[in-house]
């Protein structure tokens, strides 16, 4: 046997698992609570794929491991394509994995979740008028601002991906 062939049968070492700073929803059970029950509400009468879209992709800007982790495996035990999530990262040049509304929906995300650029752009906003009508819009915005705080909680206490398993699979 070649050098070559016993390094690929050899399994790497991975890294260490750094341990979450604390455990969020112990320490603030109320806060924690609240943000289940913002969640839940606003996810009302939105699609659950289109929710799960936008969850992956504010966890991508957002650097949430855990979140990506969590809503990657959602996705996919929903029923989602593996292509239209590991692809979610590089939307603009994989549109045609999207529709127009999934698209006009990730922009949104992004422009909400990037606010350091200064405010969602006017055409961007329209984009996501045109394909959702006001009551489902206020409902994917406030999507948006939830997976925010969530991305946020998730990274300041570096929650561990890797351990979430979904509920579709638990059962």
């Amino acid at each position: 046997m070649s050098n070559q062939e016993s390094n690929h049968d050899r399994s790497p070492e991975l890294a260490a698992e750094h341990a979450p700073r604390m455990q969020f929803a112990k320490a603030a059970p109320e806060v924690y609570k609240a943000v289940i029950g913002l969640e839940i509400a606003a996810k009302k009468g939105l699609d659950p794929s289109l929710v799960e879209l936008v969850k992956i992709r504010a966890s991508q800007i957002n650097h949430c491991a855990f979140c990506l982790d969590m809503h990657a495996k959602d996705a996919l035990a929903a029923g989602e394509s593996i292509e239209r999530v590991l692809l979610l990262g590089a939307w603009e040049e994989s549109r045609h994995f999207y529709t127009e509304k999934e698209l006009a929906a990730i922009e949104l995300t992004e422009a909400v979740t990037v606010l350091t650029d200064g405010f969602v752009p006017d055409e961007v906003y329209a984009r996501a008028e045109k394909h959702f009508e006001e009551a489902e819009l206020a409902q994917l915005i406030a999507v948006i601002a939830t997976i925010n705080v969530w991305n946020r909680i998730g990274v300041t206490t570096r929650m561990t991906p890797g351990h979430y398993t979904p509920a579709a699979k638990k059962a």
